[in-house]
């Protein structure tokens, strides 16, 4: 109802009226107002917010062997390479600047860091 509200006033104070009648905006999230530039994306446009995307975001996903290989190589490690991974642990093992190195992640988000030697 308040959404309904909402546009009728916006289109009442940019006159537009055909805009209260659009059946499409009483459900949008977003209204969109743009004058001039490109021919295409001049107009009024309303997004609908009610389409969902499958994909999980970024960080609600568990660390996975490139995020784990990515993480060793901000670290500090060349030449990083999975050497393990399992269900709970992923094992990278590179060289620092002198000596071989491995870093153990868990799969958590964000890579934390079990073990470091």
């Amino acid at each position: 109802m308040f959404q309904k509200i909402k546009v009728a006033a916006l289109s009442a104070l940019l006159g537009f009226g055909a805009l209260a009648s659009m059946p499409a905006a009483a459900h949008a999230d977003g209204i969109y107002f743009s004058f001039g530039g490109d021919n295409n994306r001049s107009g009024i446009y309303v997004r609908d917010h009610d389409r969902r995307d499958n994909h999980r975001p970024r960080w609600a996903a568990s660390c996975t062997p490139r995020d784990a290989v990515r993480k060793a190589y901000r670290m500090g490690l060349r030449d990083v390479h999975v050497q393990r991974a399992n269900r709970n642990t992923i094992r990278v093992t590179g060289r620092t600047r002198y000596e071989r190195a491995s870093i153990v992640f868990a799969r958590a988000p964000h890579c934390p860091v079990i073990r470091a030697r």
